[in-house]
């Protein structure tokens, strides 16, 4: 998809898109309150993927604002952050849920997950990550006390907000519109939703 066009990030599921170098990926949350699991994968080398470990090294911060490079596990910018008309609070440190975070949750039947959801967006478009790499939680609200602390609130975005990003090499961007309903991390209502994206030349 080119231009200007809106395309799905269904709620509780995934969405694996292509993006060239140059392109412009904006991200759009929709209606304010849902997270976006985020991962990056280098086109022509799967092995070869977005890493918040080395991300924070490059740029000597733990914040996602615009400017930020977004480095593989080989220290190559990916992305860079050129726009966020949101309040800029972005999650760079915790992993992408998963069986296990339900069950510790009081979950006793089967859940959706934003590791799930990055296996099945790929295979939909016939590719396949060789682990679940660390990544970042757009729109996700955790700040980090004086004393180390973290804390999940609820995302502190509104409706229409956007972040857009600018590839620096050829990439395959995985979203996953976080199913999480049990605590408020997608919003006092506890309620996934859709999220949108684009892509411009």
């Amino acid at each position: 998809m080119t231009g200007t066009a809106l395309d799905v990030i269904p709620a509780r599921h995934g969405k694996a898109v292509r993006v060239r170098e140059g392109q412009r990926l904006k991200v759009v949350n929709t209606h304010g309150s849902q997270v976006l699991d985020t991962w990056a994968f280098r086109a022509d080398d799967m092995a070869e993927y977005l890493s918040m470990e080395h991300t924070r090294s490059v740029n000597s911060r733990w914040l996602v604002t615009v400017g930020t490079r977004l480095v593989s596990t080989r220290r190559r910018v990916m992305l860079e952050v050129v726009e966020d008309t949101s309040p800029g609070l972005h999650d760079a440190m915790l992993p992408a849920c998963g069986r296990e975070i339900y069950r510790e949750l009081g979950c006793t039947e089967a859940h959706r997950t934003c590791e799930d959801n990055l296996h099945e967006a790929l295979a939909a478009i016939g590719l396949a990550a060789p682990c679940v790499p660390a990544l970042l939680n757009l729109f996700m609200n955790v700040p980090i006390h004086p004393d180390g602390r973290l804390f999940w609130k609820p995302p502190a975005s509104r409706p229409g907000d956007a972040i857009t990003f600018r590839a620096a090499l050829d990439v395959v961007v995985v979203f996953s519109a976080c199913p999480q309903d049990i605590t408020p991390i997608n919003g006092v209502q506890r309620t996934p939703t859709d999220a949108h994206f684009s892509i411009l030349d």
